[in-house]
């Protein structure tokens, strides 16, 4: 039997007073999502450990299986991974944003409204330019998600998301030692923070982003310290063959290639709502009829729209995964010589009301040709807490879609 996960990133969310009170999930039209319900069994996953921030570096490792408290090493150092890049012992690695900071000083968003790979990859080589001085080097990555390196660093700061602040004095969550002996990196920090406000501001590519209405990328935002993490494979873990992973985002690239699945590329992938949906099924029916055992296929799209607080752009996502992804899945998997077993479920809620991640449990469906269905017809928030699997933790979602 093989495996496919279809993860439709921060899908969950809350009531919307933009759509009538109710969730995108029960707003959208989900005929492939509820098909799957009814043939599947349903519960909801708690995939956010006590103690731990609801990022979808956590999220994911926990759905995936992993003891979070043993290989847990900051998100950084699992892009760094889908990036290539080494992180050698005596340095730390953190998730660079380019962010967007108001004429007010208060964090406007998380993305320099979601500035392009082209736009964003010349002012992160500039920024190197200045600011790398062989302790610090920054790394381009996609869109507004960057990398950063510092040697000689104490991952024990505190680093607020950008994303769970918006509205908020950029000078109120600056970084912060958690111990006396990380005030030199946190200082470090601030100061590479306050030096990119100052060598951007006047940037060509900012002149021209607010000549054209758009949003400048006008501040580094450096989070999730880590160290470069010690991680068994899921081959190791639960005994699967072959794995791929397929996503737009280096972070589950790069905790793809720590757990043991090869990396997809695809064209037009780009984890915001006009990725290219047909591609990525396309990528994973193809490693399905190739040597794939297990497929981990990551849709963005919903959680983006979240973190804009835009509740129709997010109905709209969770209709083209459901339209675009999961029904086409469906319809494929009849013509197929091997049983597929298919998951879906999102990492995290991701409310358009607070347009960041909670750790509320999410909703699952599992479908395989021994599981009987719950009775569930619908796939929302609300149907799946009747679902048969009730509510499972840790290793429990993974352990019973392997098994």
């Amino acid at each position: 039997m093989k495996h496919i996960i279809v993860l439709g990133d921060g899908m969950a969310d809350e009531p919307c007073d933009a759509l009538g009170g109710k969730t995108p999930l029960e707003a959208a039209d989900t005929p492939a999502l509820d098909e799957l319900a009814r043939r599947g069994r349903t519960g909801l996953l708690h995939t956010v450990p006590s103690g731990f921030h609801p990022g979808s570096e956590i999220a994911h490792l926990s759905l995936l299986g992993y003891n979070l408290p043993e290989v847990f090493e900051g998100r950084g150092t699992l892009e760094a991974a889908s990036m290539g890049i080494d992180i050698a012992p005596d340095e730390m690695a953190m998730r660079c944003n380019l962010i967007c900071i108001a004429p007010d000083g208060t964090i406007k968003n998380h993305s320099a409204g979601h500035i392009s790979n082209e736009e964003a990859a010349e002012l992160i080589g500039f920024l190197n330019d200045k600011l790398g001085d062989g302790r610090a080097t920054f790394f381009p990555g996609v869109s507004y998600r960057h990398l950063l390196k510092v040697k000689n660093a104490d991952k024990r700061i505190d680093c607020t998301p950008p994303h769970d602040v918006p509205g908020t004095p950029a000078k109120d969550v600056m970084p912060r030692p958690l111990v006396e002996e990380a005030r030199e990196t946190s200082d470090y920090i601030s100061c590479l923070i306050r030096e990119s406000q100052k060598l951007l501001a006047n940037h060509p590519v900012n002149l021209k982003r607010m000549a054209e209405g758009k949003d400048p990328a006008n501040s580094i935002w450096p989070w999730s310290p880590g160290y470069k993490p010690a991680m068994k494979t899921m081959a190791e873990l639960f005994g699967i063959g072959k794995g791929y992973v397929i996503s737009a985002v280096d972070l589950i690239r790069g905790l793809g290639v720590y757990a043991g699945l090869e990396p997809i590329i695809v064209e037009g992938a780009t984890g915001l709502y006009d990725t290219n949906y047909e591609g990525k099924l396309k990528a994973a029916l193809d490693a399905l009829r190739g040597d794939a055992d297990f497929v981990f296929l990551h849709i963005e799209a919903s959680d983006e729209a979240g973190h804009e607080g835009d509740a129709l752009l997010k109905k709209r996502t969770v209709e083209d995964l459901d339209h675009r992804v999961v029904g086409q899945l469906l319809e494929a998997l009849k013509d197929f010589d091997e049983e597929v077993a298919v998951a879906l479920l999102p990492d995290h809620p991701t409310p358009c009301r607070i347009r960041t991640h909670t750790s509320s449990p999410v909703p699952f469906v599992i479908w395989r040709s021994d599981v009987e269905p719950d009775g569930v017809t619908v796939y929302t928030e609300k149907s799946v807490a009747k679902g048969g699997y009730g509510l499972l933790k840790d290793d429990e979602f993974i352990k019973e879609f392997l098994r």
